[in-house]
C-alpha cells in the first residue's frame, strides 16, 4: 500500500437512492455517477481508490484531497447526480420522476437517502476489508451482476485484475 498516506484518510463512501429503488439500474444513470466522479478527479478534490455502482446503492474508497472538505465534496456530489437523474427522468420517463417527489421545504425530487454513510478507513487492513466487500458486492446472491469481479463494469474490480481503468477515474493503492 504504497501511495497512500493515513494521515488524510480515506473514506469508505455509502450512498442510497430513495426508498432503494433500482434507478441506478439503467446504465445511463451509472453513466451520470461516473461523469460526476471523472469531474472531481479532474480538479483534483479527490482521489478514488475503488467503486461499484449498484441498482439501487453506490461504495467509494476515496480521499478527499488537502484543500477541500469532505461535506461539501459528498453534498456537491449528491447534488450534481441528483440533479442529473431528474433532467433525464424529465427527457425518458416523466412518470418514474414522480416516484422521486417529496414533500420538502426544500426540495421538490430527492434521489438520495439523507445521511450517507462516510467511514474513516485508518488502517491497511480495514481499508482491504472495504476494497473486497466493494468488489464482491456484484456478485451477492440478491444481485448477481456478475459471476466474478471482474466483469462487473461499473466496479473498480476489473482496474485491480486488468491495470485498465475504462472511466479514467482510478488510482491504484
Amino acid at each position: 500500500m504504497a501511495d497512500i498516506n493515513f494521515d488524510y484518510h480515506p473514506q469508505f463512501f455509502t450512498a442510497t437512492i430513495l426508498e432503494w429503488k433500482h434507478l441506478l439500474k439503467e446504465d445511463e444513470f451509472k453513466d451520470i455517477i461516473i461523469k460526476s466522479l471523472q469531474f472531481l478527479v479532474k480538479e483534483k478534490s479527490v482521489v478514488i481508490y475503488a467503486f461499484v455502482i449498484m441498482p439501487n446503492h453506490i461504495h467509494l474508497i476515496w480521499q478527499i484531497q488537502d484543500g477541500f472538505k469532505r461535506d461539501k465534496i459528498q453534498l456537491r456530489f449528491l447534488k450534481f447526480t441528483a440533479q442529473h437523474m431528474k433532467f433525464k427522468l424529465l427527457q425518458t420517463d416523466k412518470s418514474r420522476l414522480d416516484h422521486f417527489r417529496v414533500n420538502a421545504k426544500d426540495r421538490e425530487y430527492q434521489f438520495w437517502e439523507r445521511n450517507a454513510l462516510s467511514i474513516d478507513l485508518w488502517n491497511e487492513a480495514v481499508f482491504m476489508q472495504k476494497l473486497e466487500y466493494i468488489h464482491n458486492n456484484p456478485l451477492q446472491e440478491k444481485w448477481r451482476l456478475a459471476e466474478f469481479p471482474e466483469e462487473y463494469r461499473y466496479s473498480s474490480a476489473g482496474f485491480y485484475e486488468t491495470g485498465i481503468d475504462g472511466f479514467g477515474i482510478l488510482t491504484s493503492y
